[in-house]
């Protein structure tokens, strides 16, 4: 194809200046058909296919082709088959003659004609999309994955994101209950994907049956549900752009952060500052659009949500309790009972009809036990064959006094040494560890070694009051006896003498 420099050059010649199309094509070296094709279009109009493509070495196989491509339709997208294996079939199941090209470019041919077309939309006020990212993070020093819930707003285009440590129940009422405080609203209608957090069952259609979970965050928030199609993701591309667009700009480079609040803190952060962006094709920013979307938005409930999973089950015998394949321990005293157990995104609490009974770290590991040894401590004073081998214990950090005194007591007492050890490590389910330290402390160096003394030492110093260790009001103390020594009874050593010595009558007053 010539370039549109030739058609100008040629074009002039013959139009402007004159000359004949014979001396212009002798001149250029083409031939005088082309001449006059310059000089009907201005600039070369391209090649146009009259007819359509003729396949004649092809074309007797390609209902084949054609089958087995609707086959595939049917079949996971990484064991469909290429071009090279439809060539392959064709050589050896049906004696195809022809050559790979032409079967690449059918192939490839039908392929561009299968892919979905999509409709521009746009977006009312006020709606909203859901939706879960991931991304690596390190929370305390250690690096692991975070599932971050992004909730955009397509027509501003403003959005929020908040990370958590798995893609729980109670994170995603969590996530939406910070997103609702960073909006000062809640969407009118939020679409999402079929996530099991949110959908129990697929009817068919636009039908699904919700989950309990997500039944109760609508009901305290009153917007309206949206679900997509399954395995369509287009469907909320809006909040998938999000997420794509928070992992390469918040989280690159991989943002480190002392706790998941603090990383929460810095997202927010991050989508305020995002509220200044001028996008293309728009001439206010994200923040003054939202304003609109602010405007369509349900008011906040009065009352806050309690973003938590609730879950009824029953203390086992060695006072344990299972959430989520990991076991919480609780005092002993509720060993057998029915419990709630109520899992945050960063806690476990467990009550007791009215009555919180333990507050746990929320484990995100599998099968892990988590102890409370101060649940243990009841039981213990009872069992206390059992002190050395007891599993709450194991790891159980105490200052080197307490050990010291343990061994003090038992050298003392024997087995009610080990009793009173327990009374005192009892003590730390009133008091704080630093306070009983201190008597502790106090006990070993005026070497009254009890329980009873170091409860007394305890409460004088919550009270600010010098300790009276009157031996009559702690009977359990060691008592100090003193006998009176009389002169007679130093006659015992006279056979120890050394023959010869003289003898001293001597006198002893006490």
């Amino acid at each position: 194809m010539f370039q549109v420099e030739i058609y100008g050059r040629v074009r002039r010649a013959v139009l402007v200046e004159g000359r004949s199309r014979r001396a212009v094509a002798r001149e250029f070296g083409i031939s005088r058909k082309t001449i006059q094709k310059m000089l009907t279009y201005s600039v070369p109009p391209g090649y146009q296919r009259q007819q359509p493509i003729r396949r004649p070495k092809l074309g007797p196989w390609l209902g084949v082709i054609d089958a087995i491509l609707k086959d595939d339709k049917t079949w996971p997208a990484k064991q469909r088959h290429t071009a090279k294996r439809i060539f392959e079939r064709l050589k050896e199941e049906h004696g195809f003659t022809g050559g790979y090209t032409i079967v690449k470019d059918y192939v490839r041919g039908e392929e561009l004609r299968g892919r979905e077309m999509f409709v521009p939309l746009v977006h009312p006020p006020g709606e909203a999309q859901a939706d879960f990212g991931e991304a690596l993070v390190v929370i305390a020093g250690v690096e692991q994955k975070a599932h971050f819930l992004a909730m955009d707003c397509p027509h501003s285009d403003d959005g929020f994101v908040a990370a958590f440590p798995g893609e729980t129940t109670e994170a995603f009422q969590q996530g939406h209950v910070l997103a609702f405080q960073y909006f000062g609203a809640v969407p009118t209608r939020i679409l999402y994907d079929n996530t099991k957090i949110a959908v129990a069952k697929i009817l068919g259609g636009e039908e699904r049956t919700k989950t309990k979970a997500f039944l109760e965050l609508q009901s305290h928030y009153l917007f309206a549900d949206k679900f997509g199609r399954p395995c369509k993701g287009n469907d909320k591309g809006d909040v998938e752009g999000l997420v794509g667009y928070a992992r390469r700009n918040f989280m690159v480079p991989i943002p480190s952060a002392n706790s998941w609040d603090e990383l929460n803190a810095y997202l927010a952060g991050q989508c305020r500052k995002r509220r200044e962006r001028l996008l293309r094709g728009h001439t206010e920013t994200i923040g003054e659009r939202f304003e609109r979307d602010r405007a369509a938005m349900l008011p906040l409930p009065a009352a806050p949500y309690e973003a938590c999973e609730k879950v009824s089950t029953r203390v086992s015998s060695l006072s344990l309790v299972r959430y989520r394949t990991n076991d919480y321990s609780v005092p002993t005293e509720y060993g057998h009972r029915q419990v709630l157990v109520k899992g945050y995104v960063h806690q476990v609490v467990i009550a007791c009809g009215s009555d919180v009974i333990a507050v746990h770290a929320r484990s995100y590991e599998h099968e892990a036990t988590v102890f409370d040894p101060l649940h243990y401590l009841e039981l213990l004073e009872q069992k206390t064959r059992a002190l050395d081998q007891a599993a709450p214990l194991v790891g159980w950090q105490l200052p080197d006094c307490f050990l010291t005194l343990r061994r003090l007591l038992e050298a003392r007492l024997g087995k009610p040494g080990s009793r009173e050890y327990i009374q005192v490590l009892r003590l730390l389910e009133t008091f704080t560890l630093e306070v009983v330290s201190h008597a502790v402390e106090d006990a070993l160096r005026l070497g009254t070694i009890s329980f009873d003394a170091v409860r007394h030492l305890l409460l004088c110093r919550i009270e600010q009051r010098p300790p009276r260790l009157d031996m009559e009001n702690w009977p359990h103390l060691p008592l100090a006896r003193v006998r009176t020594t009389q002169a007679a009874d130093y006659m015992v050593l006279l056979p120890c003498l050394p023959a010869g010595t003289p003898h001293l009558d001597v006198e002893v007053m006490l």
